[in-house]
């Protein structure tokens, strides 16, 4: 790989109206700036992210989910702006891409093309049909970028321009070098512009070459809205990537899936499901408003309305409506509807009643349930844990176990019913 990146992620991002770092809010399961690292390490293994604002805590995140990325920390009281972030860095490769780090939708496809060829610079630029606000990419008779007018500079003519600049270079390192230390804040907003470097260029005579990026990917996202708009797209190429690996959706513009979750054969999901985290699935049933998160399911079926918690592994299983599962080992089980299984293993054939509790929490510690093949338990059953419960066991309805039950056994604990003749008449009178 001959290209270094560098990723700009030092800004405030005041519109997010956050006190989240803006390039740490989450799109389909990871944070944005970690969109733009995974493109990034497509194309190259120089990867530097360029940090101020909270930048602890943003280093923190890259470090706990990668390795090998380097980090600048911008001078922004002295160095503020785009130019300024670029101060001091240094790239390992002959060419150097510059990313935003809030640029999640970038893809490895477009991140080539900004790369190729042998122009000193590529530069990005996206067609708008109402270019109103951006500054105009000017391009002359050889197809090659001539100069950038922001709007309030252009004439008749500049503002007929569609071309708009997207942000994102890709620049001969040597003439980086020399052009970063060049550059001046002697402007309104006295910042030091990474758009300047283009201007140093064509004074040169150097090759600037535009490459028309798509504006889907090259959007920025700033505030809450563009980050709710930055979802649905990529919701949307998520879900169509895995229908063309054969997952069936049904409205799957009602279903959530997370960008690390995975898929095994002919998997059906129906309308409002949402699969999070790191979930594998494979040649199973999600039904209608179940939610998975961070499970392995096997052959199974969840739902209606079915929650499998993180750490859970349900093998063979039928989950139903209203039943709840948490960090547990299910092979071959039926839990048809309204039940809570948490820290538990159960073995094939047995079958979880209606209103069955694994009690596995005394306010303190939790304690791991284990429950064999063939076992029954009845309905509205607490099983308080830590318990075993062996092979082939009945267990009555309304029973409480709190200690273990051999094989072939059953366990019932009910108080005796008592039936008051005429009571009724009595408490209302007659």
């Amino acid at each position: 790989m001959s290209i270094s990146v560098v990723i700009l992620a030092a800004g405030q991002g005041t519109r997010m109206k956050s006190t989240t770092p803006k390039v740490l809010h989450t799109i389909s399961g990871k944070p944005m700036l970690f969109h733009a690292i995974d493109a990034a390490q497509q194309i190259s293994d120089d990867i530097t992210v360029v940090l101020y604002h909270q930048a602890e805590r943003i280093q923190k995140q890259i470090d706990e989910n990668y390795e090998g990325i380097s980090f600048h920390m911008q001078d922004a009281q002295k160095f503020p702006g785009t130019g300024g972030a670029m101060k001091g860095v240094k790239t390992r490769h002959s060419r150097t891409l510059i990313l935003n780090g809030d640029m999640p939708l970038i893809t490895k496809a477009s991140l080539e093309a900004l790369t190729s060829g042998s122009a000193d610079i590529n530069m990005s630029v996206i067609k708008l049909n109402d270019p109103s606000g951006y500054g105009r990419v000017i391009i002359d008779e050889h197809g090659n970028v001539q100069e950038i007018v922001e709007q309030k500079d252009c004439n008749e003519a500049q503002l007929l321009t569609q071309s708009v600049n997207a942000g994102i270079y890709a620049v001969n390192t040597e003439l980086l070098e020399r052009y970063i230390p060049q550059l001046d804040n002697n402007n309104a907003q006295s910042e030091y512009y990474l758009t300047d470097i283009i201007k140093m260029a064509v004074e040169e005579t150097r090759v600037v070459h535009p490459v028309f990026v798509e504006e889907e990917e090259f959007k920025g996202v700033n505030s809450k809205l563009d980050l709710a708009h930055a979802e649905e797209i990529m919701q949307t190429r998520i879900r169509n990537e895995w229908m063309k690996q054969g997952v069936i959706m049904r409205l799957p513009q009602t279903i959530y899936i997370d960008c690390r979750a995975t898929f095994e054969g002919e998997c059906i999901l129906e309308n409002g499901v949402s699969i999070q985290g790191n979930s594998h699935i494979i040649e199973s049933h999600i039904k209608t408003y179940s939610v998975i998160e961070d499970a392995f399911i096997k052959n199974s079926s969840v739902g209606p309305i079915g929650r499998i918690r993180p750490h859970s592994k349900l093998t063979n299983t039928h989950v139903g409506n209203f039943v709840e599962v948490k960090k547990s080992t299910l092979n071959g089980v039926k839990a048809g509807h309204l039940a809570y299984i948490g820290d538990a293993t159960v073995e094939e054939g047995t079958n979880m009643g209606a209103g069955v509790i694994t009690c596995n929490y005394d306010g303190k510690n939790k304690f791991e349930t284990k429950i064999g093949k063939n076992v029954f338990v009845g309905s509205d059953t607490q099983i308080v844990a830590p318990v075993t419960i062996e092979d082939d066991v009945i267990i009555a309805a309304g029973t409480t176990v709190n200690r273990d039950i051999k094989k072939g056994n059953l366990a019932i604990s009910r108080t005796e019913m008592k039936s008051i003749k005429g009571f009724f008449y009595k408490f209302f009178g007659e």
